[in-house]
């Protein structure tokens, strides 16, 4: 079935269609250019307005972690903006106009920092509109950027797509730090809003620029595609009906939900459990979070190879690897667990942690891009469903798995070290748990886009539904 899909029109069975032409490597290029550029904007807001409300500013840090939860729950909306540019038959608008939203929202954050340090009250109203503006930046952007790649990519590179479009997210999140850090000293709040402005404004023109004439000339819908196009009417509640009635479609969204509660549920507690377990000091567990880092792009870059150069059944392969990146991330949790047990009483422990947190880093970087690679595969395998609603769907689930995931970890650690009284025992605990809940993620993924032999060896599957990923 996916063969066909890269053949397909762009907008897939719910919008006008225009000649298929898939996306070379420059054209994937291009819009990791729109990731890097809204990666960018959000390291200002998940970053710097952070550490300036908590320092500068003494508040509380619940107050920007609420504010960040906050924005990942307006990501909730992802679906609706993804059908606004299924039915629309643009997306570019959709992309650039939602990067330039998010950079007023992070413009707006910056200046309710000014504002709340003469009134808290004003200051804290403001934030919580501007992290609104934010979340809809986010959602409408990334939601159609990633649509896009998915209708256009062909099979073969999907893997490879994923990889680059979150490399070039992630050296968003390096560049954008690097320079703000620089420009910021001497630090003042009207230099905050200057530089935040600045980096909103040369993040929208680089995703103009990038996403120029990338859509290509429309035309007429016609035949199936005219009928199904006409469905659209029924409006945007049909077409999220739609997407959940999909047996296969409704799995994934669970399995990404879960998957993404396990991957981002040790956020929060990993450098304190270096620090309380194994008596690091903060610049070692700073620099533990860099072998991480390090680990999940290997395991992208890997993932992004293997897949390109593997041939046949990439559908297969892709989740195949999913399975084994979410079975993989477990096996390196419950060595977390077992060394918490030990913690720098044993020799070598500190070696031994490094080496297992890289571990966990490949692990997550394999599963993460595998597990991409098969939403875009997915997204172009509706029956009635544009790519844009079905991108909006997990990438909802994604955003409200990242917000509950720290805090759950973060409370799961502290109510077990009340229960337990043993800091080594919590954390060991929390990391089994997210351990057994990739495990869970990794039975989900069998589940998805099995093929007519799998569903033989798996009889809670129903004989008749599609075969979405193969």
């Amino acid at each position: 079935m996916m063969a066909n899909a890269s053949q397909a029109a762009e907008w897939g069975d719910n919008g006008a269609t225009r000649p298929a032409a898939d996306f070379g490597w420059l054209d994937i290029v291009r819009l990791g250019l729109v990731q890097m550029s809204i990666g960018a904007i959000v390291i200002l807001t998940t970053s710097t307005l952070n550490r300036v409300m908590v320092v500068e500013l003494a508040l509380p840090a619940v107050v920007p972690g609420a504010l960040v939860g906050w924005h990942y729950a307006i990501q909730m909306s992802r679906p609706r903006w993804g059908y606004g540019a299924d039915v629309g038959g643009e997306r570019r608008p959709w992309i650039v106009g939602g990067v330039a939203v998010l950079g007023l929202g992070a413009v707006g954050a910056a200046f309710s920092a000014w504002l709340t340090a003469s009134s808290s009250l004003a200051g804290l109203i403001a934030a919580l509109i501007a992290f609104t503006v934010i979340g809809v930046g986010v959602g409408a952007s990334g939601t159609n950027a990633l649509a896009l790649l998915a209708a256009r990519t062909p099979p073969a590179r999907k893997a490879a797509a994923a990889a680059i479009v979150w490399i070039m997210m992630i050296f968003g999140f390096v560049l954008t730090a690097g320079i703000v850090g620089a420009l910021l000293d001497p630090f003042s709040m009207a230099r905050l809003v200057a530089v935040c402005a600045g980096v909103a404004v040369a993040a929208t023109g680089l995703s103009a620029l990038a996403t120029w004439g990338l859509e290509g000339r429309r035309r007429p819908p016609t035949g199936a595609a005219a009928e199904k196009s006409a469905s659209s009417a029924n409006g945007f509640k049909a077409a999220l009906l739609d997407v959940w009635g999909e047996t296969q479609a409704r799995r994934f969204t669970v399995f990404v939900f879960v998957s993404m509660l396990a991957y981002s549920a040790q956020d929060l507690i990993l450098e304190p459990f270096a620090g309380i377990v194994y008596g690091f000091s903060p610049g070692e567990s700073t620099a533990l979070a860099g072998i991480q880092n390090g680990g999940v792009l290997l395991g992208m870059i890997a993932t992004a190879i293997v897949g390109t150069t593997i041939g046949k059944s990439r559908g297969s392969f892709m989740r195949s690897w999913t399975v084994a990146g979410c079975l993989a991330s477990a096996a390196a949790l419950a060595g977390l667990a077992i060394g918490a047990y030990s913690g720098m009483a044993s020799e070598g422990a500190g070696l031994r942690l490094n080496a297992n947190v890289f571990a966990l880093g490949l692990a997550n970087g394999a599963f993460a891009v595998a597990a991409i690679g098969s939403m875009m595969t997915l997204a172009s395998a509706g029956e009635r469903s544009g790519e844009g609603v079905r991108m909006g769907v997990w990438g909802a689930a994604q955003a409200v798995a990242f917000g509950l995931g720290g805090f759950i970890g973060a409370a799961c650690v502290d109510a077990m070290r009340a229960a337990f009284g043993d800091p080594a025992m919590a954390f060991g605990a929390v990391f089994a748990l997210e351990g057994a809940t990739f495990i869970v993620a990794a039975a989900l993924a069998l589940r998805v886009g099995a093929s007519r032999a799998d569903r033989e060896r798996l009889p809670m599957m129903p004989a008749g539904e599609s075969l979405a990923a193969e």
